[in-house]
């Protein structure tokens, strides 16, 4: 059953991905796939994690982002492209996942996806995994490492792929690098700062979030590794429309809000996880700062 689910999630990813110059719906996709389209949503959902209208507008946004940034055609050639019937409709969504403007965001030369094509596991997914699965990485997980952060950069906005490759061969030196394998994949990382207390990059297949995958790496750092320190991180605006569920999760697993940040231009918010013995502090007044980070 999971094998067919699998195969019925990758031919609609692959149909999305050859229609994103089309405008898209759950209907459309299920009419084309000959599948109830109650059925298609509920196992696209719970295997890719989005759900497929979510999936096909990041991914068409990401494709016209690429040729704002690589190719001269204009604002309204690249909007009708992308599956919309006017520039101000591309326009505001543009805006509300890029946080700028097409125009704005041209001018910058600066290309990032909001989201990477998925690619589904065939095999069975392990379903007993525990933190104890979790390891320290090594050099020779660098590329899985980078593999999975392509598929889960939904909840990385403005990621540069180069640098933080560049970064995470020192986390790994440093101890500072988790990593979580099913077989030959990993379908979890983190990065962290001992010191600060701070997650810097949590990511986790797709396939996998609904089996509380992020959950297991926060008891690794709060049980062994952090113990008795509070955790950090910075994760999503709230109402902030690029938000794939990453904001609610870590709230559902007891993070506290804090204060606003922006991060290398995105504006973020600083989560914290108090540990067990020590009382919320509160009415903290939310600020407004700079921030950035290596990983």
């Amino acid at each position: 059953m999971q094998g067919q689910t699998v195969r019925i999630v990758s031919q609609a990813i692959r149909y999305i991905e050859e229609h994103l110059h089309e405008k898209m719906d759950l209907d459309m996709v299920a009419s084309a796939l000959h599948y109830s389209k109650y059925h298609l949503h509920r196992i696209f959902t719970k295997t890719a994690g989005l759900t497929i209208h979510d999936y096909a507008k990041r991914r068409q946004l990401t494709e016209a982002a690429k040729l704002l940034v690589f190719s001269a055609k204009p604002i309204i050639e690249i909007a009708l492209m992308s599956g919309y019937e006017s520039q101000q409709a591309f326009t505001d969504i543009f805006k509300a996942m890029y946080k700028t403007s097409p125009a704005e965001f041209r001018e910058t030369e600066n290309f990032y996806p909001l989201q990477l094509e998925i690619y589904l596991k065939e095999e069975l997914v392990k379903m007993d995994l525990t933190k104890d699965n979790i390891k320290f990485a090594t050099p020779e997980d660098a590329d899985d490492w980078m593999e999975l952060v392509s598929l889960a950069i939904d909840g990385y906005p403005c990621l540069d792929k180069e640098d933080y490759a560049a970064n995470l061969h020192r986390y790994i030196a440093d101890k500072k690098a988790l990593i979580l394998r099913d077989d030959d994949m990993a379908i979890g990382v983190m990065g962290f700062s001992p010191d600060t207390g701070s997650i810097d990059f949590l990511a986790v297949h797709p396939q996998y979030r609904h089996l509380g995958i992020t959950k297991l790496f926060i008891d690794k750092l709060a049980e062994e590794l952090l113990c008795g320190k509070e955790i950090t991180l910075t994760t999503y605006r709230a109402g902030d429309k690029a938000d794939t569920g990453w904001r609610e999760e870590y709230r559902r697993l007891g993070f506290a809000e804090r204060e606003l940040l922006v991060e290398y231009g995105y504006p973020t918010q600083r989560f914290v996880l108090l540990p067990e013995n020590k009382e919320e502090t509160r009415n903290e007044r939310n600020t407004e700062k700079p921030v950035g980070r290596e990983l």
